[in-house]
C-alpha cells in the first residue's frame, strides 16, 4: 500500500512542482477591456433607466411597436454579445421595424432591478435578461426573458429569427 501511495505521489509531483513554478498571466489579462463605438454606450450606468423605459413606452404607443428591454452589463460577455449583434446593419433594420430598444445597465445585478420587477419578472437570474413589452407596457415573454444568459454561445441567425418572429413588423399606414 505504501508503494502504491509513493507511486501515485511520484506521478503528481511534477505537476505540483510545475504548477508552482509556472509563469503567472499578466494582471492586465483580468482587466475588463473598454470598448469603442456604439457598443460602449449600451449599458451606461449614468443613464436614467426608468426615464429611458418610459420614453420607449411613449414612443411605442405612438409607433405601435413593441419595446425591447435588454438588461445587462458591459462586464458580461453574453450581454456584450447581444450588443455586438444588435449593432450589425441587418439586426438594426429588423429591430427598428419592430421595437423601441432600451439598454438597461443592471451592474452586477445590483442596479435598476426595479425595471424587471415593474414588468412582472422576479429577481434577475443572470445577464442579459431580455424583456419584450407590448405598446401598453405588458410583458410578452416573462418565461423567456431570463433565458439569454448564454447569448454568446447562440448562433447569430437563431437570435435574429427569435426577435424577428417574436413581434410582427409595424407597417406604415
Amino acid at each position: 500500500m505504501k508503494m502504491i501511495a509513493a507511486a501515485i505521489g511520484a506521478l503528481f509531483l511534477p505537476m505540483a512542482v510545475g504548477a508552482q513554478t509556472a509563469p503567472q498571466p499578466p494582471a492586465e489579462m483580468f482587466v475588463v477591456q473598454e470598448r469603442d463605438g456604439p457598443s460602449a454606450l449600451a449599458y451606461d450606468p449614468a443613464r436614467d433607466a426608468t426615464a429611458d423605459v418610459n420614453a420607449a413606452l411613449a414612443a411605442a404607443r405612438t409607433s405601435g411597436k413593441s419595446v425591447l428591454i435588454v438588461m445587462g452589463g458591459s462586464w458580461c460577455h453574453d450581454s456584450m454579445a447581444l450588443v455586438d449583434l444588435f449593432v450589425q446593419p441587418r439586426f438594426q433594420t429588423m429591430l427598428a421595424e419592430r421595437y423601441e430598444l432600451v439598454w438597461v445597465d443592471v451592474g452586477h445585478r445590483d442596479r435598476n432591478l426595479d425595471i424587471a420587477t415593474r414588468f412582472g419578472l422576479g429577481p434577475l437570474e443572470g445577464t442579459p435578461t431580455v424583456l419584450i413589452l407590448n405598446a401598453d407596457g405588458v410583458a410578452q415573454n416573462l418565461a423567456d426573458a431570463p433565458r439569454w444568459r448564454n447569448a454568446a454561445s447562440r448562433k447569430a441567425n437563431a437570435i435574429y429569427r427569435h426577435f424577428q418572429r417574436a413581434v410582427a413588423p409595424v407597417t406604415a399606414g
